[in-house]
């Protein structure tokens, strides 16, 4: 059975539709998301928190948080971390083949998904800051051809409010994506799909989570740095916070060894019954937008750097990022936010990934899942036949993130405030 879309709400958190209405400029006023901005300036520097384990009570707690979710999720396994300033814990539940039987294991590599955003945004802000663009300049000066492209700024994009439709969602992708999900695709074939559909509203007037958007930010840093993405990704966010195991594909297929196998129901030929094997899909149509791979202890350094900007960013940049959302939730500079975590999660068919910082807390958590199909009460999505019911519908990686975030006692909720 064909998709008709490929999902990429939040991992199922639908974090992408909360904003179709802004709140007033008096609610504006008189909330935030983070709280606190500034508390990111005073943040432990990195080099000094604590290697040591989480207390053993806390350990038990996120243990069972976990095990319980888990057995919620349509996924064989999950890797989980935290990270805060008493310390931090990693784990691994379930399998990563179910046709060997083999374990989960910390430190596997997936793909995950669009929080590759976060990076796209991050690359962003740092160029900003170095005087090199500006974050008010339309994307006309960067790209020809983007329908309102002299009314749409990088902010807009950044924010997921350009108007530009998310070439995700056009037919003419879906044909060719999941009639063949090994075919290679460049930004400019990404971009010709959305533009016939755009724009959807006028720039600045309503959210729209748009994968284009990113897509076009990526084509935006290559022609600002002269250099692949790939390069700037490397050279501005890898090596300064050492990130060894976090990887752009690019065209390939391949994954890093170890992997867990992914599975989805998303293509041609999954059925509940029997879901698609989507380990070696090509990635190249996610590029910016959702292309990357990356393992535990890389996203748990990188969660807390996104979220504090340690390593990044400048504090008065970090502090414009964090007060870049709507609130009392939703999505900023290439990254989202609610009941103070920022953070982002991802979907690439197989995978499914959540990464979030706590700011008031100073506390990191990663989940990785090796299955991007949900679970619960779905409506009339597709779910496994051993599907449970009375609980809301969810992807694996989020539904294990919000039992965690519960264990700590910083519960990640997605509900609008009254």
């Amino acid at each position: 059975m064909i998709r008709t879309v490929i999902r990429d709400k939040q991992g199922g958190l639908c974090l992408s539709v909360l904003l179709a209405v802004f709140p007033s400029s008096a609610v504006l006023a008189s909330q935030a998301c983070v709280a606190d901005p500034s508390v990111v300036s005073v943040a432990v520097p990195a080099a000094e928190m604590k290697q040591k384990t989480l207390p053993e009570t806390l350990v038990k707690e996120l243990d069972a948080a976990v095990r319980g979710a888990l057995s919620q999720a349509a996924a064989p396994g999950a890797i989980v971390g935290v990270k805060t300033p008493e310390g931090e814990w990693k784990g691994a539940w379930g399998l990563a083949d179910t046709r060997t039987g083999s374990p989960m294991v910390a430190g596997m590599h997936t793909r995950i998904g669009s929080v590759t955003k976060t990076f796209t945004g991050t690359v962003l802000m740092q160029l900003a800051e170095a005087g090199k663009l500006s974050l008010n300049d339309t994307i006309d000066t960067y790209v020809a051809g983007v329908p309102n492209g002299d009314k749409i700024t990088l902010r807009h994009l950044a924010n997921m409010t350009s108007g530009v439709s998310s070439y995700t969602r056009a037919e003419s992708f879906l044909d060719i994506f999941f009639d063949d999900s090994h075919q290679t695709y460049t930004p400019k074939q990404l971009l010709d799909f959305a533009i016939p559909e755009s724009p959807l509203f006028e720039p600045g007037e309503a959210f729209d989570y748009s994968n284009t958007n990113t897509v076009l930010l990526g084509m935006v840093i290559e022609k600002v740095t002269g250099m692949p993405v790939e390069k700037s990704f490397e050279t501005m966010i890898f090596e300064p916070l050492g990130l060894k195991n976090t990887v752009w594909p690019g065209n390939s297929t391949e994954i890093p060894a170890p992997f867990p196998q992914g599975l989805t129901l998303q293509g041609n030929a999954a059925t509940p019954e029997r879901p698609s094997n989507a380990t070696h899909w090509n990635p190249s149509w996610g590029w910016t937008a959702g292309e990357m791979i990356s393992n535990l202890d890389d996203l748990l350094i990188y969660g807390r750097a996104l979220g504090t900007g340690q390593g990044l960013l400048s504090p008065v940049s970090q502090q414009e990022r964090l007060s870049s959302f709507p609130v009392p939730m939703g999505y900023g500079i290439g990254l989202g936010c609610a009941t103070g975590w920022v953070g982002h999660t991802g979907e690439l068919p197989g995978y499914n990934t959540t990464l979030f910082y706590h700011a008031a807390s100073d506390t990191t958590v990663v989940v990785q899942a090796n299955s991007d199909i949900r679970s619960g009460d779905c409506d009339d999505e597709e779910v496994l036949p051993d599907n449970p019911t009375g609980i809301s519908c969810s992807s694996p990686a989020s539904r294990v993130f919000e039992a965690v975030s519960i264990a700590l006692k910083h519960p990640f909720s997605m509900k609008v405030a009254e």
